[in-house]
């Protein structure tokens, strides 16, 4: 059985999910880029605060080394406190520097800033201001151009530095690009895949929603129209070949039921017109089938043999009658438990007993109970099985079965004849259709109608061994026979 996620919807929603997946996947790698771009710019701006901060120092270093030569020019130790704020102001920014230090190269580099800034400071406090203060210049001017040698190497080691952020930021820059052109080509590529998705789910939807619905529409009208021969050529298996197979189904119903209904309109016909007329014919027959045997009593061979068949149609003719009034009379209503294999023996015997059945060989097997009037179940086995032998003729063989069959009873009624081409099986319960050529058409008609008035039914086939097989349907009884 269909389930709400098979066939189209399981298609659709396989197809819509991916397009969900596409988008979503563009989503979380437009923001996955865009987060990295982010934290590729934040690398760069710690960068250029570092970059600052080493500028810085070597402008510090610089301010310190003013405060010497201040100290120097002046001779006494007036500058020595804000020496000592420029030195305290290098210690902070050395400090903060070597925080944001990498790789052993940085740190090499910012230990040799701190040793020399060291050197520098002991230079000053502990030789050139005691010879300041001495006046001893020629000492002065010795140091101070050492002082000058440890400044450069403490502005060349920040020069290093800035170099190397200078470096790190253009290669953030660098990835940074990249990162935003990749991005931009892979989004517009997932963009462009999800568009083509798209396309292909709307032409799915297109050919196997659209399509169907409109060829269903289009069958739906021709049944409407009364074109009971439609079939909806929906061959897929999901929904709507489901659908497509119910319409199919539902038009053959349609067609059998109409064709029931007709069948039942014209044996309301024929029972109407036998009510009419059946009395009216049976007075005149009669009266002749007197006159031809007292008259049969008194003529000679010659005479005798032309008044047989005069008897003999005329029996035909009230046969006929009978036939038309049993169809337009209505089946009894009561219910009577009926042993089926019983009935069948009892049909067989009687039937042997009128020589129906010579050189025929008829066999009975199973037992099952129904539930009808007996007398007219009697009447329908016994047209089946002369039927039957009739038509396996002689040394022919007839097989009757008696069986339960998904809560209902059947009887089988095989035959080793011919059996039967497509164009008379289809009109064979029709009233006065017979493929015999003394039949007068009425036996199976009347059969199936007995069968549907008890609720049940009457069906004919081709039986796979060879043949006919009549199939008589009934309801099955929970009571024992009566």
């Amino acid at each position: 059985m269909l389930t709400h996620w098979s066939g189209t919807a399981r298609k659709l929603a396989v197809g819509f999910g991916a397009l969900v997946l596409i988008l979503a996947v563009t989503a979380w790698f437009t923001l996955a880029s865009l987060d990295r771009i982010h934290r590729a710019m934040e690398r760069t701006s710690e960068h250029e605060k570092t970059k600052s901060v080493a500028l810085e120092l070597a402008s510090a270093v610089r301010d310190q080394y003013a405060h010497q030569a201040h100290t120097i020019i002046i001779g006494d130790a007036s500058h020595l406190p804000l020496y000592a704020q420029a030195h305290r102001h290098v210690l902070d920014l050395t400090q903060e520097l070597r925080a944001t230090a990498r790789g052993v190269e940085e740190l090499a580099w910012m230990a040799e800033i701190e040793h020399a800034s060291a050197r520098l400071d002991n230079m000053f406090r502990q030789r050139i201001v005691p010879a300041v203060l001495r006046g001893d210049h020629p000492f002065v001017k010795n140091e101070h151009a050492h002082a000058q040698l440890v400044v450069s190497e403490i502005q060349d080691a920040a020069g290093r530095l800035v170099d190397r952020l200078d470096a790190r930021m253009t290669e953030e820059r660098a990835e940074a690009a990249e990162i935003e052109r990749r991005t931009h080509r892979t989004t517009i590529a997932l963009l462009a895949g999800a568009t083509l998705l798209a396309l292909g789910v709307t032409l799915h939807v297109g050919r196997s929603i659209a399509r169907p619905v409109a060829q269903l529409s289009a069958g739906a009208q021709r049944i409407g129209a009364g074109d009971l021969d439609t079939q909806i050529a929906v061959a897929s298996r999901d929904e709507f070949g489901a659908l497509a197979a119910r319409f199919n189904a539902m038009a053959s119903d349609i067609k059998a039921h109409q064709a029931q209904v007709v069948q039942s309109e014209k044996l309301a016909g024929i029972g109407r017109l036998a009510a009419g007329v059946a009395h009216e014919i049976n007075n005149p027959l009669g009266v002749i089938l007197g006159y031809v045997k007292l008259l049969r009593k008194r003529a000679d061979a010659a005479v005798d043999e032309d008044l047989a068949v005069i008897e003999e149609e005329t029996l035909r003719c009230k046969e006929i009658v009978e036939g038309l009034l049993d169809l337009s009379r209505p089946v009894p209503a009561g219910r009577e438990s009926i042993d089926l294999r019983a009935t069948a023996d009892e049909v067989v015997s009687r039937l042997r007993d009128a020589h129906l059945l010579d050189r025929v060989d008829v066999t009975v097997e199973g037992c099952a109970l129904a539930e009808g009037h007996p007398s007219k179940i009697r009447q329908v086995l016994t047209n089946l099985v002369r039927n039957a032998a009739q038509a396996a003729g002689r040394d022919g063989r007839v097989h009757v079965a008696v069986a339960e069959v998904d809560g209902e009873v059947q009887v089988d009624v095989r035959d080793s004849g011919p059996g039967l081409d497509d164009r008379a099986r289809d009109r064979l319960f029709e009233p006065f259709f017979t493929t015999k050529e003394r039949g007068t058409g009425l036996g199976l008609a009347i059969s199936r109608a007995i069968a549907r008035a008890h609720g049940g039914d009457v069906q004919a086939a081709n039986s796979g061994a060879g043949g006919a097989l009549f199939t008589l349907r009934l309801p099955r009884s929970a009571r024992g026979p009566s």
